[in-house]
């Protein structure tokens, strides 16, 4: 591969990661798209026989899915659909990448937990998951490493961006309907920026790249946590999202048993990310500081 650009095949494209990825990937080859929406290669994650054939069309340097079924809820009434893409898709890709010498980036969840302690989980406590979305990212994880492939998954955690449908964009759009809204008090996490998990995934391929142009993990592969620094509950993070966008909205702290839904949410989704720090030197700042240029360009947009 000496003297050609490395290619990158970017599985969620269309999301709010992906959108992102497809820019600060850029710079470290050729970026191929894939999965729903506007892209390059349609396919869906669910049909192993079509995915097989655009990664063996394509060939890629690296794979890297950012595609998931996200639909937490409705993964309680659809496990199946949840496992074929978050599970079976991804063992798949393992299989695929093993044979054709290609690395896989994975991003999983918080959701593998329990959300029962009071320190930050590390890679290594036990997986616990309450949902089916948890499970069958639990699943996808081990699949990948029983396939062989050179790997990475990043777990990540309370994502959200200007694109796509996240909790910033909810709030953004009730806030300016309503006078009053409630928003759980009791659940705790590390709310993260798209764009900063792209800009650190980046970073982190740029560390694995060979002298042939390729990639590799090697000794440092496996699971890391990604989330931002610090914590916060979905009502301080809703507080956060109204002053910086200068709204006058009554933010309301309610319980979880007060918004009953059909599958279960860590209580406690705040993650160690000290592994990654230790192996590649990437930390993303404090999840205050991520907000508030996330709000800048929003406002700016708008």
């Amino acid at each position: 591969m000496s003297g050609t650009r490395p290619v990158l095949l970017l599985f969620g494209a269309a999301g709010q990661v992906g959108w992102e990825l497809r820019r600060t990937l850029s710079p470290l080859g050729r970026v191929e798209t894939a999965g729903q929406g506007r892209v390059q290669h349609p396919v869906d994650l669910a049909d192993p026989a079509g995915l097989e054939a655009l990664v063996k069309q394509v060939r890629p340097s690296l794979m890297v899915n950012a595609a998931a079924y996200t639909a937490v809820d409705r993964a309680e009434s659809e496990p199946e659909p949840a496992r074929r893409v978050n599970a079976e898709a991804v063992g798949l890709m393992g299989r695929l990448g093993a044979e054709l010498g290609c690395p896989v980036l994975h991003y999983s969840t918080d959701y593998v937990f329990s959300g029962a302690g009071n320190r930050p989980w590390r890679e290594e406590d036990p997986a616990e998951p309450l949902s089916v979305y948890g499970r069958t990212k639990l699943e996808g994880e081990r699949l990948l490493a029983a396939s062989g492939v050179d790997h990475l998954v990043l777990r990540l955690a309370w994502v959200y961006g200007v694109r796509g449908r996240n909790f910033l964009r909810t709030m953004q759009r009730l806030m300016a309907e309503r006078e009053e809204v409630g928003v759980v008090a009791d659940q705790v996490g590390a709310p993260t920026w798209a764009r900063q998990i792209a800009e650190a995934t980046a970073q982190v391929l740029a560390q694995c790249r060979t002298a042939e142009g390729g990639f590799r993990f090697g000794g440092r592969g496996g699971i890391h946590h990604l989330t931002a620094a610090g914590e916060a509950s979905w009502y301080e993070f809703a507080c956060a999202i109204r002053d910086g966008l200068g709204l006058a909205c009554e933010v309301r702290p309610i319980a979880t048993i007060d918004y009953p839904a059909p599958a279960a949410r860590p209580a406690w989704s705040v993650l160690d990310n000290g592994r990654l720090w230790r192996e590649f030197g990437v930390a993303l700042p404090h999840w205050r500081e991520g907000l508030a240029l996330c709000l800048e360009e929003l406002r700016e947009a708008s």
